[in-house]
């Protein structure tokens, strides 16, 4: 049993961490140089796992191996589930046009919301997230869905305003059709309306859920002890701000990763309806996620070096 004064403490310790992880963000976000910020976010997501590979270390000092162990596995787990989050928000960012400044804030808030929701669910246990079970093949769907839309469709064809979604938020709060710099709420005509970050918002928390529903079992069937499985959640989620800019700043650079991220999304949707059918080894997921966007870089290049460039 952990004392309360140490559950405590380590909140605090993650707020800081994600408050810091969130200043530096935003001034890389102010980087004029892009490539500097994109190295930026390379050092920084390595940094994280290191401070994360590094708890373990005192985990190992403080509680012993056996519980050592359990964090390390967990960490390694939910940090690769967490991937299938940075790809789902890359999908909603791009699919909402929310411009770059903007998805830091809905990062932010969507990383705390996913590590307050992810506590709730460790701390409720077991019936709560059978109460949630159905919505696994609702959203798995939607992710189907949207995946097939993304490598059908050429990115300009995106506009916020005809988005469905967008309209049956608007059907219970005003929204603009556009943004407001980075207000999620906004004044026109003397009234209070939202902006379409607030849709952004909304379906990040929404997500959240999904995801914390699917990744709480999967821990707790390494582990029943509820600060070890807080502590991976925790250090799974920090750094992923750092790494999504990694991966925004890839989909720049490489034609074809759209394509790789839309089977990414299949294959996560896919994965939700038969998770009662066949439970994907965390292993077999990871394999695939970094084929199909391996695949699709590679194609990527061989293109590129296949383009004459201009001669003078």
């Amino acid at each position: 049993m952990v004392d309360p004064l140490i559950w405590a403490l380590f909140c605090v310790a993650i707020v800081a961490m994600l408050a810091l992880d969130m200043v530096l963000e935003n001034r890389q976000g102010d980087a004029a140089d892009n490539h500097q910020s994109i190295r930026a976010s390379v050092i920084w997501s390595v940094v994280w796992t290191l401070v994360a590979l590094g708890f373990g270390l005192v985990y190992l000092l403080w509680r012993g191996s056996e519980h050592a162990s359990e964090y390390f596995t967990g960490f390694v787990l939910e940090r690769s589930l967490s991937l299938d989050n940075l790809f789902v928000f890359a999908m909603l960012f791009g699919y909402f046009a929310v411009p770059e400044k903007s998805q830091r804030k809905v990062l932010f808030f969507g990383i705390v919301g996913a590590i307050v929701l992810r506590a709730a669910f460790i701390l409720a246990g077991g019936a709560l997230l059978e109460a949630f079970h159905w919505t696994l093949y609702v959203f798995g769907g939607l992710l189907i869905l949207t995946g097939i839309r993304m490598a059908t469709h050429d990115s300009g064809e995106v506009h916020p305003d005809r988005n469905p979604v967008l309209k049956l938020v608007r059907r219970f709060v005003p929204m603009t059709a556009d943004y407001d710099a980075e207000r999620i709420f906004t004044r026109r005509d003397g009234r209070r309306m939202a902006t379409p970050l607030f849709a952004a918002l909304v379906l990040v928390a929404t997500f959240d859920v999904i995801f914390a529903v699917d990744s709480i079992p999967a821990i707790f069937g390494v582990t029943q002890d509820t600060f070890t499985v807080f502590a991976a959640n925790a250090f799974s989620l920090l750094g992923m701000m750092s790494l999504y800019f990694v991966l925004a700043g890839m989909a720049d650079r490489f034609e074809y990763l759209h394509v790789g991220l839309a089977f990414v999304l299949v294959f996560i949707g896919v994965k939700m309806l038969i998770t009662d059918i066949w439970h994907v080894p965390i292993l077999l997921s990871l394999g695939v996620i970094v084929a199909a966007l391996g695949a699709a870089i590679a194609a990527s290049l061989r293109k590129e070096r296949g383009v004459p460039r201009p001669v003078g």
